[in-house]
């Protein structure tokens, strides 16, 4: 942290029951030179990675279907959400994580990954940057149903859906997640899943 203009002051722990909340009071440099006292609610939860599968051939991908509670508080009817794979670090590197994550939740065992870009997903209230990946699947890399581990009480249905009709359900409404978002357009930008 460098920023000259902002003086961190007091720092408190609101909750550590699954991650950590934090309440922050700081003093702010205003543009007419007077200070400000704020205070901050921040979520810190750890870093993730996300990653698109893309076929070229078959041009589908591989997405999840999962139940997520704050959706369902937020008017999501049954709470289930169409994501792109995804998962924190746990203390390992983007890359690491999002092949262990991919095996875990998809079961696809992939080795290339390319990261295409980072992003703070939620930046007014939650740390975590999120690092977005692609990979090349086949039904050869395939190894095990996926669906997460059953301790984490992970309950994961796995997808694989032509390209176009993705673009389509984000269109439609049935994507709302942001991630999955991002990297579909990604694709479409990119042409990842166009034949050539």
């Amino acid at each position: 942290m460098n920023n000259s203009n902002v003086k961190i002051t007091a720092k408190e722990i609101l909750s550590d029951n699954w991650y950590t909340l934090n309440k922050v009071t700081f003093e702010y440099k205003r543009k007419d030179g007077s200070w400000e006292t704020q205070s901050r609610e921040a979520y810190d939860r750890g870093n993730g990675a996300t990653i698109l599968l893309y076929n070229k051939e078959t041009q589908s991908v591989i997405l999840t279907r999962q139940f997520r509670l704050p959706t369902y508080l937020n008017g999501n009817e049954d709470g289930m959400l169409i994501e792109t794979c995804a998962g924190l670090l746990d203390k390992d590197n983007p890359e690491t994580a999002i092949k262990r994550e991919t095996e875990e939740e998809t079961g696809y065992k992939i080795t290339d990954v390319k990261k295409v870009f980072e992003a703070y997903m939620s930046p007014g209230s939650v740390t975590e940057i999120v690092y977005f990946f692609v990979a090349e699947y086949s039904k050869e890399v395939r190894i095990s149903d996926g669906g997460g581990h059953h301790e984490e009480q992970e309950n994961i249905e796995v997808l694989e859906i032509p390209f176009n009709d993705a673009l389509s359900m984000v269109i439609n409404g049935e994507i709302k997640d942001g991630k999955t978002i991002m990297l579909l357009q990604y694709a479409q930008l990119n042409a990842l899943v166009s034949k050539t």
